[in-house]
């Protein structure tokens, strides 16, 4: 049976200057034709050009003065017949619209992501494609934007299908003519000469894997947490860089028990910024669970902003609580804080490692602070000239091509026929990424975040 034809609002409600609907389906034109009447010089606009008509209900009656636009399939967005609708952004219009849309037989009110979903079955996109357009619907900051365009337009596809998968594929058709044709006058070492190419590949696909999981941070937020002893000031320092009353400050020691989270937007970057108890020993059963959270986030959080006191600053450098002091390492930033009371040499470090002076009262140093995580989380997430995997599915569909591959080169398969169906395995697994492959049981996990329009 043909699709049915769907239809949906493709622009955010609220009363606006414009609104789009949008129609795909074999009943798109007919829908088009009802609405406009004899208000068009044809049954159909010229493709691709923006024509003016009045769009009318069943009984006759105007419901706006409109543009609407003809995409006729195969050369349109989802590969089927489209129409797009550009009316007045009101409620009222809109909704009339969509009435009288629903009215038409044939047609229904799109789901979610449907609009992508048939354009990846008619070939349009592949699956990373259309991920990369539902980063770009979601995407808070330039960075996310920047990645999710890089993804929609297919760099990620283009290495994981014509770059990866296309050498395997080339590699299986050597292999697979070995095992075919061994009386056949083939060059001698053919299925040798497939080791080294597969050993580049696999060398390649490893070193993408081994990303700090750059491009998955860009999606989600760059995981910041603020740690320290009681009373340095973590609650106020969280305010200050969230710009807002996030998180109740006091004098009272241990007045914050569970995690605390903002989102910044740091430079373009996607920050999710997280304040804790203080860290100390203490009989009380629910500041302890706070303490122990506070540690737990610590060890998965990306980065770790440790608070220090300056008040507590004796002769020449400050003493940390060892407990504190053991959670320093190459993702830690230290921060001296009250520095309002205490001002701190300009070379003030804590065992070579430099302290960064702040005043969260007055916001003195908050800048310095600020371009100095924004730094580090450039340095560790930003966008480089290759592409990024993005996903958790990417990873665990690469992990299991790279453990096929790394089968294969070991020489593990007792034979030359399962030699091979290690590389078709590594060449399924790239293919299930882009929907190559096997994908019936993830479209719906893949399209489910999209918004009814899109």
């Amino acid at each position: 049976m043909p699709a049915e034809t769907i239809y949906a609002p493709s622009t955010a409600p609220g009363p606006a200057g414009l609104a789009v609907i949008r129609l795909s389906g074999a009943q798109a034109g007919a829908a088009l034709t009802a609405l406009t009447g004899k208000a068009l010089p044809h049954a159909l606009p010229r493709p691709r050009v923006a024509t003016r008509a009045t769009l009318r209900d069943a009984a006759g009656e105007a419901l706006d003065d409109a543009l609407v636009l003809w995409f006729p399939g195969p050369g349109s967005f989802t590969g089927e017949d489209v129409a797009e609708l550009h009316i007045h952004g009101g409620r009222a219009v809109l909704a009339a619209i969509l009435k009288a849309l629903a009215e038409i037989p044939g047609l229904r009110l799109a789901e979610p992501g449907e609009f992508s979903r048939r354009a990846f079955e008619h070939g349009k996109l592949d699956l990373t494609a259309a991920e990369g357009i539902a980063d770009l619907i979601h995407a808070e900051t330039e960075a996310q934007r920047r990645q999710g365009l890089r993804q929609m337009q297919g760099e990620l596809g283009r290495l994981y299908d014509e770059g990866w998968r296309a050498a395997l594929m080339r590699a299986l058709a050597h292999l697979e003519a070995d095992i075919d044709f061994p009386d056949e006058d083939l060059p001698e070492g053919v299925a040798a000469a497939v080791r080294p190419e597969i050993t580049v590949l696999r060398n390649a696909i490893a070193d993408h894997l081994a990303d700090n999981r750059r491009g998955e941070r860009l999606r989600e937020g760059v995981a910041v947490v603020i740690l320290g002893p009681p009373n340095a000031g973590k609650s106020s320092l969280l305010n200050r860089l969230a710009r807002r009353e996030a998180a109740i400050v006091s004098d009272i020691a241990g007045t914050t028990r569970d995690i605390i989270e903002v989102r910044l937007d740091l430079g373009g970057y996607p920050v999710l910024l997280a304040d804790t108890a203080g860290l100390r020993d203490s009989a009380d059963r629910i500041e302890s669970e706070g303490v122990r959270r506070a540690l737990a986030r610590a060890a998965e959080a990306d980065l770790k902003l440790i608070l220090l006191d300056a008040t507590q600053w004796a002769g020449s450098g400050l003493a940390i609580p060892p407990d504190i002091a053991a959670l320093i390492d190459a993702d830690t930033l230290l921060i001296a804080n009250k520095t309002d009371l205490t001002p701190l040499p300009a070379d003030a470090s804590y065992q070579g490692r430099p302290l960064l002076p702040v005043s969260a009262e007055t916001g003195a140093g908050l800048d310095a602070v600020l371009a100095a995580l924004e730094k580090e989380v450039a340095a560790r997430y930003g966008l480089t000239g290759s592409a990024q995997l993005t996903r958790a599915r990417h990873r665990e569909a690469l992990t299991a091509c790279l453990a096929a591959l790394d089968r294969f080169l070991a020489g593990g398969a007792p034979d030359a026929e399962l030699a091979a169906e290690d590389i078709r395995l590594a060449a399924r697994s790239l293919g299930r990424i882009t929907g190559r492959v096997g994908v019936e049981d993830m479209l719906d996990i893949v399209f489910r975040d999209f918004c009814i329009g899109k």
